[in-house]
């Protein structure tokens, strides 16, 4: 006898069709550090403009369904927050079509640095690449001075982590993608137009920057960014066909070493009177003492304005009053490097005095003498002099 039901041709098609699009539509939560771990309990808020905050909660798999959330999983204006204790906040954008996010938790050391990468169903195989004097870190070559590959995923979507315990001053790192999965295939798009692939990068408990692949682009390498001798991130955003990964070692050694490029991005005057007025926004935030919305305000602006100096200066001191001091120091060094005018010796020599403050403030003293003695070669100021004694006192105890 035939215990088994017979189920309609049509109900058996409605229900294949349903798991389908179930599948298209989880998002799944994991750590970036912790190979397949899933977070449980993380919240997801989904926000659009004009539109009231959606709110879901992970379950035991680190997993929701957008689909029973909203309707908005191809929306590319929809952001997602992700929050969970212990791990820095995420922010992203659509499309969330079975996508993977992993929650970067929150580092402690000054000059901690971590890469992690996303990215959709095809190419299976994305691979994280960073190169600095002396080493080369990636998928073959998993650790190196003070750098780790953390997490490798092979089955799409990541993540693929790489953190820094340390980033050496005065050494360049050079951050790329590899599309191992076409490797072989020269002048290919899968990972400019098919991937999605995003670059998010942590300092202390902050993202502080996304990197989205660039769109039409032909190459199975994307460079993506530097940080310079001085700590400071620059985008690159080069592509290259690269058919193993030590061609990939070898091309981003050339930017470690002679390898320039040119930023040509283009900021247009609405951008920058927008931007200012986001600044203003964050100094007015400040100044009542909501330094959480002064902070928000401040990365808009930069968003919109990566070279505005005054908005990385004054999200340091947001940062440094919220406690936040890595991405407090990390703030100061873009200052430093956007500085510019006639008053820009008296900026550089404030932020030099800010980090090396913060350094202080750690014990760090050595980093901390570099610093005020920085501060002192730009200007003249008792309290660079000041700075400079203690912490030669505290070195030669």
């Amino acid at each position: 006898m035939n215990t088994f039901k017979t189920i309609p041709l049509v109900m058996l098609f409605t229900c294949i069709l349903q798991l389908a699009v179930n599948a298209q539509t989880k998002i799944q939560v994991l750590s970036a550090v912790e190979k397949d771990k899933t977070i449980e309990g993380a919240k997801l808020i989904f926000q659009k403009n004009g539109e009231a905050s959606i709110e879901a909660i992970t379950n035991s798999k680190g997993e929701i369904n957008v689909a029973s959330v909203f309707n908005g999983v191809n929306d590319e204006s929809v952001t997602v927050i992700i929050k969970k204790e212990g791990y820095s906040t995420l922010v992203t954008k659509g499309p969330f079509n079975g996508m993977t996010y992993a929650l970067s938790p929150k580092m402690k050391n000054l000059d901690g640095i971590r890469f992690v990468l996303s990215w959709g169903k095809n190419p299976l195989d994305l691979d994280s690449h960073i190169s600095y004097p002396g080493n080369h870190l990636y998928f073959n070559a998993r650790s190196g001075s003070l750098g780790f590959l953390d997490v490798d995923d092979t089955n799409s979507y990541g993540p693929e982590t790489i953190t820094l315990a340390k980033k050496k001053a005065n050494q360049k790192y050079i951050y790329a993608v590899h599309n191992f999965s076409d490797r072989q295939r020269t002048n290919n798009t899968n990972l400019s137009n098919i991937s999605g692939c995003k670059v998010y990068v942590y300092i202390g408990s902050t993202l502080i920057k996304t990197y989205e692949v660039p769109k039409n682009k032909t190459g199975n390498t994307w460079v993506v960014c530097s940080i310079d001798e001085n700590g400071v991130f620059n985008t690159i955003n080069e592509f290259h066909d690269s058919k193993s990964s030590d061609i990939v070692g070898s091309l981003l050694k050339s930017y470690d070493t002679n390898r320039s490029y040119q930023n040509s991005n283009v900021i247009s005057q609405a951008q920058i009177t927008r931007a200012k007025q986001l600044n203003r926004q964050g100094e007015n935030a400040y100044h009542a003492g909501n330094l959480e919305l002064s902070i928000r305000k401040y990365q808009q602006a930069i968003e919109i304005d990566p070279y505005y100096g005054q908005a990385y200066s004054n999200l340091g001191l947001s940062f440094k009053k919220t406690n936040r001091v890595a991405e407090a120091i990390w703030a100061n060094r873009k200052a430093i490097d956007l500085a510019n005018g006639e008053h820009k010796n008296i900026t550089k020599a404030s932020s030099y005095y800010n980090i090396a403050k913060i350094y202080e403030q750690k014990e760090q003293w050595q980093d901390a003498k570099t610093y005020y003695q920085k501060a002192k070669n730009l200007r003249q100021h008792s309290a660079y002099d000041k700075g400079i004694a203690r912490m030669n006192a505290k070195l030669a105890l």
